[in-house]
């Protein structure tokens, strides 16, 4: 449809859509939004690890929770997009793994490890690169995490410390604490949790014109304990 000329408006003037409206407008932008394979750094911390129940916040198109189940895990994926969710488990059934992953459409602005559908005391509770352009309460989010975790169980975060040049993040974003900055704000070393993984990890990205950048990954791996 096309705007009557005598009613045009900036866009910006626009309020923002519902976080649920944006991601699913987001990913329906196309057929496939990400590459399919899993994220690298969980595959590098969680590999060594003996499988249980994981919960995963923001499991978008399902690689990392199709990959979790093809190594024994029982997988709860949480996301807010009906349509990524769509995708994940068609990938999940496609995989042989369907059986394993429970995919759950939930806002994790109002989730909490109680909701219907999740259970709290998780072997694992991961979420790789939970941001978004949107207003998202990070840190309110992983301390919700935090409560999910099983004794002895672990607390995978994978984000960025910062933002290729071409992203769709304002920058300098003030959600981007470095891993040991994270464990503080969540309070693990106070709680008794050991921090098993606190780095930042380089990485050479390419933009859609081609374009290279280095970008860094913080990664906190952390063991509640008994």
């Amino acid at each position: 449809m096309q705007e009557n000329p005598a009613h045009q408006h900036d866009p910006q003037d626009e309020p923002p859509a519902p976080p649920h409206e944006f991601w699913d407008g987001f990913y329906r932008e196309r057929t496939q939004v990400w590459s399919g394979n899993p994220n690298a750094l969980l595959v590098r911390e969680v590999e060594r690890l003996n499988p249980g129940t994981a919960l995963e916040l923001g499991c978008g198109e399902g690689a990392d929770a199709v990959w979790l189940a093809k190594q024994g895990w029982e997988v709860t994926g949480l996301d807010i997009s009906a349509v990524a969710l769509e995708r994940a488990a068609a990938h999940a059934e496609e995989a042989g793994v369907g059986q394993l992953v429970t995919l759950v459409e939930a806002d994790l602005a109002e989730w909490s490890a109680t909701d219907p559908g999740t259970d709290p005391g998780y072997d694992l509770v991961c979420a790789q690169y939970l941001h978004s352009p949107t207003e998202l309460p990070r840190n309110a989010i992983l301390l919700r995490a935090v409560s999910a975790v099983a004794p002895r169980g672990r607390l995978l975060v994978v984000g960025h410390q910062d933002f290729p040049p071409w992203g769709r993040h304002p920058a300098p974003d003030p959600a981007l604490p470095t891993a040991e900055e994270l464990a503080e704000e969540l309070g693990l070393r106070a709680r008794g949790w050991i921090i098993e993984t606190a780095e930042a990890i380089p990485r050479t990205v390419q933009g859609p014109e081609g374009q290279e950048a280095v970008v860094h990954d913080n990664v906190l791996l952390a063991r509640r304990g008994a």
